[in-house]
């Protein structure tokens, strides 16, 4: 027997937040005198989750909303999902969706395994990203989706983002773990997206990007939110880059003799970075052969000024 439909006046809506975790401000400058800014907090991104009034014995109601035109993102994300190895996407899904579920689920009696639709719904402003993510978690739990906007979409509320298509159970047991997803990766492009209209605007002619300050776990994500909103992705892992920070030269016993011990068992085809806390160390450092110096906390009047002492 299906339930009668719940009144609007009692529908509630189920959001989820996407908060922030990439650095705190800091400034890389290539030898050339190209360079990175770091990203702040990436603003939260919010969807929302609407089963579909005929799906079945799913019978929750909403206010209706109709979509919004998008706009194209900051960066082309055409091809990106090319970068994500299918097996790794199954894999990521796989985790996310036992973590949540590594036992019995004991709601899927409730729901039933009827054919049902969900419509997934975007509430606040914003570049949609993780679309990839989304329809791998979907797919582990046999359930198809249908998008109505691309990948790197400027989202203006409310816009009808998805429909989801699949058993009951199925649905329900895919929906947080794929909204979270969705969410963390949207809200982490919207801020890349807003970091590099800033820098455009005060006359920045570098990058801005990511660093390794991600979420346990989502970094594939985080990083990939950071190329849909046009940000840079730095390097990706201890592997993509030689980086030289302060308790390396602590260790090392200088800047000069960190920078000749990375160079001994760097590959040719990687970079030397080295952070610096002064114009002395960076100079230093730019003498020994670093192919890159960040300038940790510098002064904006230093800043300024040390790209031409470096070059």
């Amino acid at each position: 027997m299906r339930a009668p439909p719940v009144p609007r006046r009692e529908q509630k809506e189920k959001v989820c937040p996407a908060p922030g975790v990439l650095g705190e401000g800091r400034r890389e400058l290539q030898r050339t005198g190209e360079g990175w800014l770091d990203l702040a907090r990436p603003a939260p991104s919010s969807f929302l989750w609407q089963p579909h009034p005929h799906s079945g014995p799913l019978r929750w109601w909403t206010e209706s909303a109709h979509a919004s035109p998008a706009h194209p993102a900051i960066m082309d994300p055409k091809g990106l999902e090319l970068l994500l190895p299918p097996t790794t996407l199954a894999a990521l899904a796989d985790s996310w969706l036992r973590e949540d579920c590594p036992g019995l689920n004991h709601a899927a009696l409730v729901s039933g395994a009827a054919p049902s639709q969900a419509v997934l719904w975007a509430k606040s402003p914003g570049v949609l990203a993780g679309r990839p993510f989304f329809d791998a978690i979907f797919a582990r739990v046999n359930c198809q989706v249908s998008w109505f906007l691309p990948e790197g979409s400027k989202l203006v509320p409310v816009a009808k983002v998805a429909e989801v298509r699949g058993p009951a159970h199925c649905l329900l047991l895919g929906e947080r773990v794929a909204l979270n997803t969705l969410a963390r990766c949207s809200g982490v492009a919207s801020a890349a997206a807003a970091a590099v209209e800033a820098a455009k605007g005060t006359g920045w002619t570098g990058h801005v990007a990511g660093t390794r300050k991600t979420t346990p776990g989502f970094r594939l994500v985080e990083k990939f939110g950071l190329l849909v909103g046009g940000a840079a992705a730095h390097r990706y892992d201890l592997g993509g880059l030689v980086m030289v920070k302060d308790n390396h030269v602590l260790a090392a016993g200088g800047v000069e003799k960190a920078v000749q011990g990375a160079r001994q068992v760097a590959d040719f085809t990687l970079k030397v970075e080295v952070e610096c806390s002064s114009l002395q160390e960076a100079v230093e450092a730019a003498k020994a052969g670093a192919d890159l110096v960040l300038l940790d906390n510098f002064r904006p009047e230093v800043r300024s000024c040390t790209p031409r002492l470096l070059r």
